[in-house]
């Protein structure tokens, strides 16, 4: 009796209106946290400066003219506003590449930090600076390495873990793991051979994960491509559907996943670069969102990729919050923050042995 109550209630929860009315509410708390994180911080700002200087730029109206300039301008529009978009659109491509690498092999433990490929971004990031190709390739040259390391890992996870036999996702993670180890000991070593003190702090940037450095170029560039990637893969839930349920049945409904693989492969290889481009390593958003979101909803990608986006927004947004203002006159990295929440959440779900999105191996 309680059995079936049990599955009634989860039913419930995962309908199509209560879904909407998640997806409201969801996109009201994440536009509320938007403007409540810029008032908080060391300088006190109230909700009217915020949407003050906020509607002053965004139209330009003659009756906020007198927020066109001053303190309160500058902090919103310069600093804290592009720092909470940059937030949401690193929180949003991160839960994303999450879920479809869960997808991708079959497992829930699987995410960018896990798999070696934020790691990866990172060495290309790191190694961009150490030997200042940044400057060669101009002012994107330290994001194109980061998806390169991104890539290249991606794909050297993949063949190590096809080494004596075919991959499994149980090989995919260990393989993943033991390489995200591997970029991050020569990340390591590039900060501890770099001599120029500017270097170093930007090299420690990328290893420990900061908002700090948001731009508004940059970070419209990467809201755009991370909304774009958000849509494309909303509009994919039925291959990312199939995924979980095995090649086997997919072939047998007409559907070649392999294709389907390779480019999801490499859109997320250019998420992550951009992410870790913009914020450093940041680990365990794409594992603890999307595991979250599956645990009331399901795994119907149809409703697990727009929820997980929203949750990964608000979640970073609040986690950078706390990052400013846990300690005063000091900034705690954003990536030590969220691993202390992360790292937990791996352990539980691997002590659950929840390899399997059915909850087995």
């Amino acid at each position: 009796m309680r059995q079936s109550a049990l599955i009634k209630d989860k039913g419930r929860l995962q309908s199509q209106p209560f879904y909407v009315f998640v997806c409201v509410v969801m996109l009201g708390l994440l536009i509320l946290s938007a403007l409540a994180a810029v008032t908080i911080g060391s300088m006190d700002l109230s909700i009217r400066d915020v949407y003050s200087v906020i509607g002053y730029e965004l139209f330009h109206l003659d009756s906020l003219s007198a927020y066109a300039r001053g303190a309160a301008h500058n902090v919103v529009w310069l600093i804290r506003f592009p720092r909470v978009v940059m937030g949401l659109a690193v929180g949003m491509g991160l839960s994303i590449c999450g879920v479809v690498m869960q997808a991708i092999v079959k497992n829930p433990l699987a995410e960018p930090y896990v798999l070696g490929i934020s790691s990866g971004a990172s060495l290309g990031a790191t190694t961009a600076l150490f030997f200042g190709l940044g400057a060669v390739l101009g002012g994107s040259g330290v994001g194109v390495c980061a998806f390169i390391g991104a890539f290249l890992i991606s794909m050297l996870v993949v063949a190590v873990a096809n080494i004596g036999g075919p991959a499994n996702s149980v090989k995919l993670i260990l393989s993943g793991m033991a390489l995200g180890a591997l970029c991050m000991a020569f990340s390591n070593f590039m900060v501890f051979m770099a001599n120029d003190p500017n270097t170093t702090q930007q090299l420690t940037f990328w290893m420990l994960g900061s908002l700090s450095g948001a731009k508004w170029g940059s970070t419209l560039v990467i809201f755009v491509v991370v909304a774009a990637s958000t849509l494309f893969f909303w509009s994919q839930h039925r291959p990312l559907n199939l995924m979980l349920l095995g090649d086997d049945v997919s072939i047998t409904l007409g559907t070649n996943l392999n294709t389907y693989r390779h480019v999801y492969l490499v859109l997320t290889s250019l998420i992550i670069g951009l992410c870790v481009y913009a914020s450093g390593t940041i680990g365990f958003i794409g594992l603890v969102v999307p595991h979250a979101v599956r645990m009331v909803f399901g795994t119907d990608h149809r409703k697990l990729v727009p929820l997980s986006a929203l949750t990964g927004g608000i979640f970073l947004i609040w986690a950078d919050v706390l990052a400013r203002t846990l300690l005063p006159e000091t900034e705690v990295p954003i990536g030590i923050l969220v691993s202390m929440v992360g790292a937990p959440v791996f352990i539980y779900m691997m002590m659950r042995k929840s390899y399997g999105f059915g909850g087995g191996e």
